[in-house]
């Protein structure tokens, strides 16, 4: 199953893997830093465990959890915005914290993520992925999430709530050098942030996988720990190189 957006350093290309590494034993599974969702929606549901999904951001996590409980609701809202709003109505609406419903809010991010370019949400795109033909399309997306637990959490608070020695964490933090690229409504991700990570992780009793760029600080940081160098198409509209270095870093 394919995310029903994308995002900025989204795992489209890297599920493939990702997907294999993650051990079918482990009784919980949490997404830490869910972003898209790539990997919550490519991965098999095994029977009995705890599906849990994190972001820091509080309006993605809102359209996630619009999407479990109201998901005829939002496609109502979708439809009706089809041809009422403007892309920049939405961003200002944003900006100004302009009151809304939670379904209002929901929908109108999906349509400036759908709408944007490389997903910013901030720049319409020339050519942009339309969200009405995503409406009829959400009930699976429901589907999918009907058992999942959705949080809004900072990190460190989540994997320390949900760590146990059957747990597999996915993680995957705003890159070194890009978090300028995130939504610092919520977050500012820098390099305090980066080491406070590290050194959770390195107590966790649970297994983890992380997603990095490859850089000397995120080296340096997980010397000791198991690493694969993988190399995808670029998506970053200031990195000039057509191919993006990264790690698959974990601890067993």
């Amino acid at each position: 199953m394919r995310s029903f957006i994308g995002w900025i350093g989204g795992k489209s290309q890297l599920k493939k893997y990702i997907i294999p590494l993650l051990p079918s034993e482990c009784t919980r599974y949490i997404e830490v830093c869910g972003g898209a969702g790539w990997i919550l929606f490519g991965k098999e549901q095994i029977k009995g465990q705890m599906e849990v999904f994190n972001d820091i951001d509080g309006d993605l996590i809102n359209l996630y959890q619009q999407i479990k409980y109201h998901c005829s609701e939002l496609q109502n809202e979708m439809d009706w915005l089809q041809s009422r709003e403007l892309f920049t109505d939405f961003r200002n609406n944003f900006n100004a914290n302009t009151p809304m419903t939670d379904i209002q809010r929901a929908a109108r991010y999906l349509y400036l993520i759908r709408c944007s370019f490389g997903c910013n949400r901030h720049s319409f795109a020339t050519t942009p992925s339309k969200p009405y033909n995503l409406i009829d399309l959400l009930p699976l997306y429901q589907e999918r999430l009907r058992d999942v637990i959705i949080e809004n959490r900072d990190c460190e608070d989540l994997i320390n709530t949900y760590d146990r020695p059957d747990a597999i964490f996915y993680v995957d933090p705003p890159y070194v050098g890009s978090e300028q690229y995130y939504n610092r409504k919520y977050s500012s991700f820098g390099e305090a942030d980066h080491i406070r990570l590290n050194e959770c992780l390195k107590r966790i009793k649970g297994k983890f996988i992380l997603s990095y760029n490859d850089c000397e600080l995120v080296r340096e940081l997980y010397y000791d720990f198991n690493m694969i160098g993988v190399d995808r198409n670029n998506s970053l509209p200031s990195k000039p190189l057509p191919k993006y270095k990264e790690l698959i870093i974990t601890n067993y």
